[in-house]
């Protein structure tokens, strides 16, 4: 320590608050910092403000690598009040900086705010399985030049295997010798490959947290998950280290991690853009579709990817689905109608003549649980205890449903698909894209599987329908960012990202 004379009793208070981040003692770092809805942390990842928002962080990161207080500099500023900045050098190399305002309170050292420098590392591995500089270069160019793509670990990239999440299933993969039709189409626009991002186990879950790698950071909300299955593209759009996330939704996995964050997503009309090179989930469902920070990179993506002729059908009408917005948290609707206005007219699935929310995710859930199961059931079943216990639990549930049920199912879903789709040919429907913000890094399974089915309620629709549905940043609730959503006919594509601007303003 240089400098003035440490206050009484404050560099005592940092040992203290040292040890506690060494063994991840909670209760004790939660007493280290002053219980105010002010209190600040901030690092790499985000501004946390608020005790609550702190514990709750810190109850969902693990403890820190071990480290030692290499060198600590104090200046009191006044009898109860004192700057405290601190290198922190690791023991398995690689140093950082830690700069806090401590307060005494009661006679008792307690951090009021805190802005952390972590060690550099070499990539954030819960976003990036690889990372390169590029990692594959443009094989041409066009309206995506200078662009960078993080690319969902189900993609093929030449020269590296896909992993699907799972790292069992990664070291049997062997090297692509050719990219995947949607990745060579960015290839050729002139993008060029940043990474292969991270993705849930093979795309059947909705939350971003792999069992295997941890959780990207969602970058809007840092004690929020980031959404999933195409979380790592979302989180490298949304941190800037790619400028374009190429991932997949077959139940809403562009859509949901696009609300989370803050940014664009389009689910493309099922069968637009070539999936050939692309790992299957459930065929019926699955579509190519990209996450970017503004829609003229969405829309060139989108054009880059599809021949000029189609994707450019016109939309109709604008119509709020009242079913969508009822099942919608309370504060999501309040936001959601104030940003729409009172001139767009409602309708009803039951006016339609449709479905209702809750079959449409049970016939979603039912072919998508069949037709993954037929896709890697027998992998499963050679690799026990291979996934991880979420998306294990998701694979044995899809297994075992009742056969009558899932031909009942099958049998349907063709004659759904195509009355969704008639019921779009002249309108567009606006809705919120999920019930409301992420749920917290915090949140148990219950709660997590809670919001998964309030979710896929909302996102079956655009599912089943095989339709085009782009999610936009234009609402805010409590603070975070929640989507809007138009689906719309098939290949709309284009103009549902045109669109938003006129039915939905930020």
């Amino acid at each position: 320590m240089s400098g003035p004379d440490a206050p009484a009793g404050l560099l005592e208070a940092l040992d203290a608050y040292e040890r506690a981040l060494a063994t991840d003692d909670l209760a004790a770092l939660d007493d280290a910092f002053v219980r105010s809805p002010t209190t600040l942390r901030g690092d790499d990842r985000g501004l946390l403000v608020g005790h609550d928002a702190i514990s709750a962080f810190r109850g969902a990161r693990g403890g820190v690598a071990s480290r030692t207080l290499t060198r600590v500099e104090v200046r009191a500023l006044a009898d109860d009040l004192a700057l405290v900045v601190a290198v922190s050098t690791f023991d398995a190399g690689g140093s950082g900086l830690q700069t806090q305002l401590w307060r005494r309170q009661d006679g008792t050292w307690r951090i009021e705010a805190a802005h952390v420098t972590g060690r550099p590392r070499a990539f954030d591995t819960t976003v990036w399985r690889v990372l390169g500089d590029p990692l594959v270069a443009p094989t041409g160019t066009g309206p995506l030049d200078g662009e960078t793509v993080a690319v969902k670990d189900l993609y093929a990239v030449p020269g590296h295997p896909v992993g699907a999440g799972n790292p069992t299933y990664l070291r049997e993969s062997v090297p692509a010798a050719t990219a995947a039709a949607a990745v060579a189409a960015l290839l050729a626009a002139g993008a060029s490959i940043r990474g292969i991002a991270r993705t849930d186990e093979f795309a059947y879950a909705l939350t971003g947290r792999n069992e295997h790698h941890g959780t990207p950071p969602n970058g809007a909300v840092p004690t929020a998950v980031p959404g999933g299955s195409s979380s790592g593209s979302a989180s490298a759009v949304r941190s800037g280290t790619a400028g374009i996330g190429l991932g997949t939704d077959t139940a809403g996995s562009i859509r949901v991690p696009a609300s989370y964050q803050g940014l664009w997503g389009l689910r493309t009309t099922h069968g637009l853009v070539d999936r050939a090179g692309l790992l299957p989930l459930a065929p019926s469902f699955d579509t190519v579709g990209w996450l970017t920070r503004d829609a003229d990179t969405l829309l060139r993506a989108l054009d880059a990817s599809v021949p000029d002729d189609i994707a450019r059908q016109p939309v109709g009408d604008p119509v709020v689905l009242t079913d969508l917005l009822d099942a919608a948290d309370p504060a999501t609707r309040e936001a959601f109608r104030a940003a729409v206005g009172p001139d767009v007219p409602e309708t009803s699935l039951a006016a339609l003549g449709l479905p209702g929310l809750d079959e449409l995710r049970e016939l979603l859930r039912l072919v998508q649980g069949a037709e993954a199961t037929a896709v890697h059931g027998d992998w499963i079943a050679a690799h026990p205890g291979a996934l991880g216990a979420v998306v294990g639990g998701r694979f044995a549930a899809a297994a075992a449903a009742p056969a009558d049920q899932v031909a009942a199912a099958r049998e349907r879903f063709p004659v759904v698909r195509a009355a969704i789709r008639e019921a779009l040919h002249d309108r567009v429907f606006l809705a919120p894209t999920v019930p409301g913000p992420a749920p917290a890094l915090a949140a148990d399974a219950v709660e997590l599987e809670r919001v998964r089915t309030a979710t896929t309620a909302m996102t079956a629709l655009a599912s089943v329908g095989g339709l085009p549905s782009v999610s936009a940043p234009v609402l805010t609730v409590d603070g975070a960012p929640v989507g809007g959503c138009l689906t719309g006919g098939p290949d709309t594509d284009r103009a549902l990202v045109t669109a938003v601007g006129r039915w939905l303003p930020a």
